[in-house]
């Protein structure tokens, strides 16, 4: 009656296995930095270009609005600080992140599901080598590494790309705007604008690597594992962004 819930249930214990096998061997020589380094910038400098693009025109969106809402009562001005506690906070660690699951976990389940149906990986296997510390642990390392350096680059922007639209629209003075966007953040909206892309990082790249290993059935199957991997990946960041603002809202000041 509940052999339904046999698929989902395996699969999250094969998901904490794999999860726990990639932290495991962080510890564990060889590290494979080359590995590494290529995944960075396979990772992270690929994905500059489409968080850069997302962070300027949300940014620019946003003071649109927040200006012409901030307007009516005269504080048009204040825009600068509400660019940037909504960027630092909330809109620059999701948008960024679900940019790099929609590029980074779709291809990292391609490229593993590719290796996995053309048996490249029973290959390294049969060689003595382990799959999980030479493709998965890198591309995790490298994820958490990147993702929040491109977290803040999409922040930057993001600003700018706000005080763009308010100098345009709203005749903002640009040091009024950067000091008050400067002076908004405390180190609590800090910690929280890089320690969420931190922990998306590993959410994104282990997720891709999961699908990517259990792929089957020829072409079909590595497309299949591709999507179920972007989507995945997508709700996994929002909901962990839903429980990781309901533990920071006690530290968030106004």
């Amino acid at each position: 009656m509940l052999d339904f819930l046999k698929g989902p249930i395996l699969a999250i214990q094969e998901f904490y296995l794999l999860t726990g096998r990639a932290l495991s061997n962080v510890a564990r020589k060889p590290h494979h930095g080359d590995d590494i380094k290529l995944q960075m910038d396979a990772l992270g400098f690929g994905a500059i270009p489409i968080v850069v693009l997302t962070g300027a025109f949300s940014g620019a969106v946003m003071a649109l609005q927040m200006g012409r809402a901030l307007q009516q009562y005269g504080q048009v001005g204040r825009t600068g600080t509400v660019v940037s506690i909504i960027l630092v906070r909330e809109l620059g660690p999701v948008l960024a992140s679900l940019m790099v699951a929609g590029r980074n976990a779709s291809g990292i389940a391609s490229e593993l599901g590719s290796m996995k149906v053309t048996e490249q990986i029973d290959a390294m296997r049969a060689l003595g080598t382990d799959p999980v510390k030479k493709l998965v642990t890198p591309r995790m390392l490298a994820m958490a590494i990147m993702l929040p350096c491109l977290t803040v680059i999409d922040d930057f922007v993001g600003m700018a790309g706000g005080w763009l639209i308010g100098k345009l629209i709203y005749d903002l003075d640009f040091l009024q705007y950067w000091s008050q966007t400067w002076r908004a953040l405390l180190w609590s909206d800090v910690v929280q604008g890089l320690l969420k892309p931190f922990i998306f990082s590993f959410v994104i790249s282990l997720i891709g690597c999961f699908y990517g290993l259990r792929a089957s059935g020829g072409t079909q199957g590595v497309g299949r594992a591709t999507t179920q991997a972007m989507v995945a990946a997508s709700v996994a960041v929002l909901v962990l962004d839903l429980f990781l603002g309901l533990i920071f809202v006690p530290y968030t000041s106004y």
